[in-house]
């Protein structure tokens, strides 16, 4: 089975790859998941956070942006002490400013799903690479979100972290044309009904 060549031989990544990344995501809880996994990753390989993840699941509650934007300053001490995620304390407050700066989103545009779709027009952008290599870091409708999340108070929102979260949300589709899954996103993106 072809795959994309960053999923490697690691089992964890390899289901990352199959199931996860990718896929077009609508619920803000899972999109603020991303959010605060993709700035985890800064400095990071994806496979340090993706073994984290039911340790940040759990340590962000479930990632309900209604309960983050409450923690404090113990919560911030409690959240550095724990080993299960990247005890960084910039990372960490930046993740409760995230969901403070995501509800204002929500009752502005009624969701976060409503607000960050629109940068890519309501529908995952169709790519073509034949090889990771030509795959970019960041594009211009990246840095155009970072620009916007920024302005709103949104913090670990660089452009090439956000395209990395456009990548992982399936607002692009960037499997390389080889790979199975490449096919499926392709017809999510025409609207069509993917075989998963």
């Amino acid at each position: 089975m072809n795959r994309c060549a960053w999923a490697g031989e690691d089992p964890l990544m390899i289901d990352y790859h199959d199931r996860d990344w990718g896929v077009p995501l609508h619920d803000d809880i899972q999109l603020f998941e991303f959010l605060i996994l993709e700035g985890a990753q800064a400095g990071l390989s994806w496979s340090t956070i993706l073994r984290k993840r039911e340790n940040y699941r759990r340590a962000f509650r479930g990632f309900d942006p209604a309960i983050v934007a409450r923690f404090d300053d113990q919560d911030t001490t409690r959240l550095l002490a724990d080993a299960g995620i990247v005890r960084n304390r910039l990372k960490i407050q930046s993740a409760t400013e995230n969901a403070k700066a995501l509800l204002q989103v929500q009752a502005e545009f009624g969701s976060f799903d409503a607000y960050i779709w629109q940068f890519v027009n309501g529908t995952p952008t169709q790519n073509h690479w034949e090889g990771l290599a030509e795959i970019p870091a960041r594009t211009a409708g990246s840095a155009q979100m970072s620009k916007a999340l920024k302005k709103r108070g949104f913090r670990f929102v660089g452009p090439t972290i956000c395209y990395a979260f456009m990548q992982a949300v399936g607002m692009v589709n960037d499997h390389v044309v080889g790979c199975f899954r490449y096919a499926d996103l392709s017809l999510v993106a025409d609207g069509g009904e993917p075989d998963w």
